[in-house]
């Protein structure tokens, strides 16, 4: 075997380990993701799984970074060619709300759930979410700021207030969709996000 498929069979492997950690995680929560459930689910050693990672906080993390990169490519790359300001933040949100109502109508949103899942709990996981959530506090920052400088928003606008009303939105979608398994979920969503981001 060459050295240069070698090494694309390790990274392959990983991603697949990373893959299936992520489907687990999403329905039994980042903890629930063991490495003995792993491999039996991959047809592996223990010993096989963890080597790719080292530690089962290292696994954590990079099922978490892989979270992040699927929530990017489907919610704010969709929105690029939207108007910046709050066609771009409808288009987004609209996006993430799509998002959450996926797998049966109730998958909710992964972030959100280890959000809440590694709240309480210092560590590199909850240091990754936060850093995570605050990149998105930032981009929602941007647009509203932009909708204000455009006068797409009042300029008296409180975009801090805003972007904790929109996030509060989210969270309350994110509840009914999985939760509360509320067909009316994301229309009831779609409507708030509306009513905040457009200009009296």
């Amino acid at each position: 075997m060459s050295p240069r498929k070698s090494v694309a069979e390790t990274a392959a492997t990983r991603d697949r380990i990373i893959g299936s950690a992520l489907t687990l995680a999403s329905t039994d929560g980042l903890e629930g993701v063991t490495i003995g459930r792993l491999a039996t689910d991959l047809a592996m050693s223990k010993a096989g799984v963890i080597g790719h990672f080292g530690s089962k906080e290292a696994l954590q993390l990079a099922v978490l970074e892989a979270a992040v990169e699927r929530f990017i490519r489907r919610v704010p790359a969709r929105a690029l060619g939207a108007r910046p300001g709050t066609e771009r933040l409808t288009r987004a949100f609209d996006e993430w709300i799509a998002f959450m109502a996926e797998g049966e109508g109730h998958g909710g949103c992964f972030l959100t759930s280890v959000a809440s899942e590694f709240d309480g709990r210092p560590g590199a996981v909850r240091d990754a979410v936060l850093d995570a959530l605050d990149a998105w506090t930032a981009y929602v920052t941007a647009e509203l700021n932009t909708a204000v400088e455009t006068r797409q928003l009042p300029e008296r606008t409180d975009v801090d207030q805003l972007v904790f009303e929109l996030g509060g939105v989210i969270l309350a979608a994110d509840q009914s969709i999985q939760l509360h398994r509320d067909p009316l979920a994301p229309t009831r969503a779609r409507r708030a996000i509306a009513r905040l981001l457009i200009a009296p």
